[in-house]
């Protein structure tokens, strides 16, 4: 009670005090503050008025500019004082799927940027809070089979339509972007995403290369995050230019597992960080990737009858890709690609008997790599286990040559159990085993369009048939394994009970125009698929010398 009437008296003694302040001003400065505030008064009421008729306006402008696409605003509030703008709710729909909408806008403001003003620029400012981006596979398709180009949907128009003013500077905080593709369990997401970028007009810094900043910051499918900070040059011509530093870390692979089914691929757990830099202007284009890791994935890739010919016609697409890239303006560069604790493989449905070979632990170092080999070889080293117990270690020199491929690739795996290995013995030599050991030696050189090396598999105290595991066998297929078991005795080499064979290979290149990958894909193929299980019925010669 003594507090209330302590702080009556106070109001009290201010009044008589704001009254002396108040008179003390000449009368004229008196009318004109009363009037101001009358007219402040007058246009905030008057800004209620016109919400209605302005959105039913800006709402028939943004649709008769949008082709394919629809907005619904369901509230705007313009405030006369300071010329602000409010949209609330603001929809945005793809006619053909419109559900669910493509964007959505809880709020968007737009203002006069004051700041500028005192420079004698008049420009905008907008601000966008939490606004969600969804778009699922059937909402890419269309957009994607659309016969009007994006710059002709009169999106540009439809923002135009929202202020008059060009926008300078845009701040959206906590954005969410999504995109379903065939799993709506696993939904690619981006939140919390945060954008600031300045000077958009060049009102400021107007001389130089780059006079706007920004800044991106976001989460990457929940556990991930991303960072990019650069600078632009929005105005240039014929197109923007970018440069800007990238950050991703621990994104999770799993989640792309829809996308590069489409290619074939299978990929499983995993995550993925990197960290580089990219600058693409009409006066310049490259890229440098300074270290890109995957850690913990497993990955294949699927070969099936109904997807043979969709997979050459992509390898051809991949080659013209990779040739295109090396003669292209466009400088790309990787100081550094690992792969760590990952299982890579290879899975052949089209076989007579399907199978799968991979290899477990990989360790992957590639070093150094570039499309223009400016900074001298590349060199990429491997390290894992074949079919999960073959030591292996793979070891490639890329060196730069404009007339075609030119590298090393030298191979070793050794002791890989053969049990393991009875699918792909299935599938090619119509046989398993119940024992033995698998190594394999290869050395090849590529260079002015001709290779030269070897390959040189092993097979050691190789056992085929076993009267206890292959007692429930067809006769026929026992008598066969009998006889390869015999085979496999005459070949073996005592006191070492090992099948060594070698196949030399030298020539030239039947497709001089492939890419490096082309050539070391085709080589691993004709080396596992083709050399090991004839070599069984190689003769036989000296181990080799390791």
């Amino acid at each position: 009670m003594m507090q209330r009437q302590e702080g009556n008296h106070h109001g009290r003694k201010a009044l008589p005090w704001l009254r002396k302040q108040f008179g003390s001003i000449p009368k004229a400065v008196r009318w004109g503050i009363c009037i101001c505030a009358l007219l402040i008064s007058i246009l905030f009421i008057i800004s209620y008025f016109l919400d209605e008729p302005l959105r039913r306006s800006m709402e028939s402008r943004m649709n008769s500019s949008l082709k394919g696409y629809s907005v619904q605003l369901p509230k705007l509030h313009f405030q006369l004082v300071g010329f602000s703008l409010t949209l609330k709710g603001l929809t945005v729909s793809q006619l053909a799927h419109p559900d669910p909408p493509v964007a959505y806008f809880p709020v968007l403001h737009a203002s006069i940027n004051w700041h500028e003003t005192l420079a004698g620029r008049l420009v905008a400012e907008f601000r966008i809070d939490r606004p969600e981006v969804h778009v699922n596979l059937q909402q890419l398709s269309q957009e994607a089979a659309s016969n009007v180009p994006l710059k002709q949907q009169g999106w540009q128009q439809a923002v135009e339509a929202i202020y008059p003013l060009k926008i300078n500077d845009l701040t959206i905080h906590d954005a969410t972007i999504t995109y379903i593709d065939r799993d709506p369990e696993k939904p690619l997401r981006l939140s919390r995403l945060n954008l600031k970028a300045g000077n958009i007009r060049n009102v400021r810094l107007p001389d130089k290369v780059y006079p706007s900043a920004f800044h991106l910051e976001t989460a990457i499918f929940g556990t991930g995050h991303g960072v990019i900070d650069g600078k632009a040059n929005f105005l240039a011509e014929p197109y923007p230019g970018i440069n800007a530093r990238v950050t991703l870390e621990k994104v999770p692979l799993d989640y792309f597992k829809s996308i590069v089914a489409r290619t074939n691929l299978s990929i499983r757990k995993g995550l993925f960080s990197a960290s580089g830099e990219a600058e693409y202007a009409p006066h310049i284009k490259r890229a440098h990737l300074k270290e890109l890791a995957i850690e913990g994935m497993t990955i294949d890739y699927i070969h099936s009858p109904r997807t043979a010919a969709a997979e050459t016609r992509r390898v051809a697409q991949i080659g013209r890709a990779a040739r295109k890239v090396n003669k292209s303006q466009m400088q790309l560069s990787v100081d550094r690609l690992r792969f760590t604790r990952c299982t890579v493989g290879l899975v052949n449905e089209a076989a007579r008997n399907p199978y799968r070979v991979y290899l477990a632990e990989t360790d992957l170092s590639l070093s150094n790599l570039s499309n223009n080999f400016s900074q001298g070889p590349a060199r990429a080293e491997l390290k894992g286990k074949f079919m999960g117990s073959g030591a292996t270690k793979m070891t490639a020199h890329f060196r730069p040559d404009h007339n075609g491929p030119n590298f090393d690739l030298d191979v070793k795996i050794e002791e890989t159990q053969m049990t393991s290995m009875n699918d792909l013995l299935r599938a090619y030599a119509n046989f398993d085993v119940t024992a033995g050991t698998f190594s394999f030696y290869s050395e090849l050189h590529v260079k002015d369009d001709r290779i030269s090396g070897y390959v040189k598999p092993i097979f050691k105290e190789m056992k085929v048939y076993d009267r206890r595991t292959d007692k429930n066998k067809k006769v026929p297929q026992k008598i066969y394994e009998m006889m390869i078991s015999g085979v496999v005795k005459l070949l073996e080499r005592t006191p070492q009970k090992e099948i060594a064979t070698k196949a030399d290979i030298s020539g030239s290149l039947n497709k001089p125009h492939m890419s490096n990958w082309q050539i070391m894909g085709q080589m691993i193929k004709n080396a596992f698929f083709k050399a090991i299980p004839p070599g069984l019925e190689k003769e036989v010669s000296a181990p080799p010398q390791k």
